[in-house]
């Protein structure tokens, strides 16, 4: 499995979650053994000017604080793109480290229907109104070169219209729209043939007196003999003793409680985090 996010290049500078993120990135327990990063730069954020929008030269610079390479390729050479995505995945599988690949592009209409680029970008918009679209662009290469013919060229064209022009006339007979078709779930036998969920009942999930006063004390002993424990933590332990004896649950010893019955019917509980390691809960 390879993750692969597909980012804005506003977002990509903008949004916390990405520097955020980052940091995780190399941490044992969080760690996805690599992710690449698509940054689609087409250097205007919504109608925000870059220089308007961030401190840094580059979207893709909040990268560099866990010194992940960053490719900055142009989009209109489809085979530099090609060249820079196999280099990435080939950091990622042999380095199993975040890479970055920055496809420095343009938005040729505006953000939405509404939006007329002119009012805001006009310098910009002029020039990209000049620009020969990518495809064109590649397109007479590969037909200059020889690699493919005109009439080829015009066919796959012609083919990847009709595909789209016959799935727009289906869809004129549609007359319901299953929203549950388009959900999918995680767990086979969820949703009976029909696509509805099967009973949503739920199983009582309560467990006896006896279990609950069993993990109580079990969270309230230590499990190694002569072994001296910090005071602080003597105290906490003799007061959650005593709780369990006097039938009272605070939220600490209601999550022990919770995860310890869990466990107890041989599931396995993942406890990661600072608050685990210092002992908060």
């Amino acid at each position: 499995v390879m993750s692969i996010l597909l980012h804005g290049d506003a977002a990509f500078a903008g949004q916390g979650v990405v520097y955020e993120t980052f940091h995780l990135s190399d941490l044992p327990s969080y760690t996805t053994n690599g992710t690449i990063h698509v940054v689609v730069n087409n250097q205007i954020g919504f109608t925000t000017d870059p220089r308007m929008a961030r401190s840094s030269p580059y979207p893709t610079d909040v990268a560099r604080v866990v010194n992940a390479p960053i490719f900055h390729v142009n989009a209109d050479d489809p085979e530099a793109v090609m060249y820079v995505c196999s280099v990435a995945a080939e950091w990622r599988n042999t380095f199993n480290k975040d890479v970055v690949v920055d496809l420095v592009c343009y938005r040729r209409r505006g953000h939405n229907e509404m939006d007329e680029p002119m009012f805001t970008q006009p310098l910009m918009y002029k020039q990209i109104h000049k620009q020969v679209p990518v495809l064109k662009k590649y397109a007479d290469k590969l037909i200059a070169d020889g690699t493919v013919t005109l009439q080829e060229f015009e066919e796959e064209i012609a083919k990847y219209d009709r595909i789209c022009e016959e799935a727009y006339t289906r869809s004129k007979d549609k007359k319901i729209l299953h929203i549950k078709h388009w959900l999918d779930s995680p767990w086979p036998g969820f949703f009976n043939a029909d696509g509805e969920p099967k009973s949503m009942s739920c199983p009582p999930t309560g467990i006896s007196e006896e279990m609950l006063t069993h993990i109580g004390n079990v969270a309230s002993s230590v499990p190694v003999e002569d072994f001296k424990i910090h005071s602080g933590l003597s105290r906490i332990l003799k007061a959650r003793s005593e709780m369990t004896k006097d039938r009272l649950v605070d939220w600490a010893l209601a999550e022990y409680m919770a995860f310890g019955s869990v466990l107890k019917e041989g599931i396995h509980v993942r406890l990661s985090g600072q608050d685990v390691e210092r002992g908060t809960f």
